[in-house]
């Protein structure tokens, strides 16, 4: 359900919570580890800290790193900027009148799907998904 946009946002912020206290990591080498373009990749990771989600500096041992704990920042908090979600109010089939009250025929199943996700995006935090990675698959520093 995400896009590829979202997808290698999250794949960045996961690298990225997976860096030692207080280490940066250059978009590049980010890039190579999500296989995402690197000149795309730096541009995403630009939209994320205006959104105060990472830190870059410039300059010799500098890069990119999480602004904030990874145990403070959701699924939602990295793909919201990026898939608009909080939009996700319109009808899937695209017709004009369709609410609770006069709901089209998957509106009860679109609404519990729509919900179940956004709460899943919700209540996962990097933290989450780092703690799931195998060691041998985190990325070095």
């Amino acid at each position: 359900m995400l896009s590829k946009t979202g997808l290698h946002a999250v794949r960045a912020m996961v690298a990225l919570a997976q860096l030692p206290p207080a280490a940066y990591a250059g978009a590049g080498s980010i890039a190579r580890r999500i296989s995402a373009p690197p000149n795309y990749l730096a541009k995403l990771l630009r939209l994320l800290v205006d959104q105060g989600l990472v830190e870059s500096q410039k300059g010799l041992g500098g890069g990119f790193r999480l602004a904030r704990d990874p145990r403070t920042i959701s699924l939602y908090d990295v793909v919201e900027p990026i898939e608009h979600l909080s939009r996700w109010s319109g009808c899937i089939l695209g017709l004009p009148a369709c609410s609770d009250s006069a709901p089209c025929p998957l509106h009860e199943r679109w609404k519990a799907v729509r919900s179940a996700y956004i709460q899943m995006l919700q209540r996962t935090t990097l933290a989450d998904l780092v703690a799931r990675i195998p060691p041998r698959r985190k990325i070095p520093s």
